[in-house]
């Protein structure tokens, strides 16, 4: 049986994260950040999804997606109404969910080829 290493077709690629840190590429993240299949920014200040305010989605929204995948920790949590009103009233869908999930499903949507954003809270 022949194995082949299939490398993705974007930059940043998620290999794993918990509620304490992430793998994107080879590259251990352990304070909470935002990916791109084109850009990684590092140090969001975003500590806890249920504190989120509209304006720490800022970052994220300046990277014009057609979708954001929140990964809110190890714990599952949606973010305050507020935050989700943001991105629906710019026509953005926001999808809540762990860190684990958000890794895969960023991976997916990027492997598609979206405009897919993530903002990974870590603490």
């Amino acid at each position: 049986m022949q194995l082949v290493h299939e490398q993705p077709d974007f930059e940043f690629f998620l290999r794993g994260a918990d509620g304490r840190s992430a793998l994107v590429n080879d590259r251990r993240l352990e304070a909470s950040f935002i990916v791109a299949p084109d850009r990684l920014l590092e140090a969001w200040p975003v500590t806890d999804v249920l504190a989120m305010q509209v304006a720490d989605l800022d970052p994220l929204l300046a990277l014009e997606p057609e979708l954001v995948v929140l990964g809110c920790g190890g714990r599952q949590a949606f973010p305050p109404q507020a935050v989700l009103g943001a991105c629906l009233s710019r026509g953005i869908g926001l999808e809540a969910m762990t860190n684990a999930a958000a890794a895969r499903t960023y991976n997916v949507l990027a492997g598609e080829g979206r405009r897919v954003v993530a903002g990974f809270i870590l603490g």
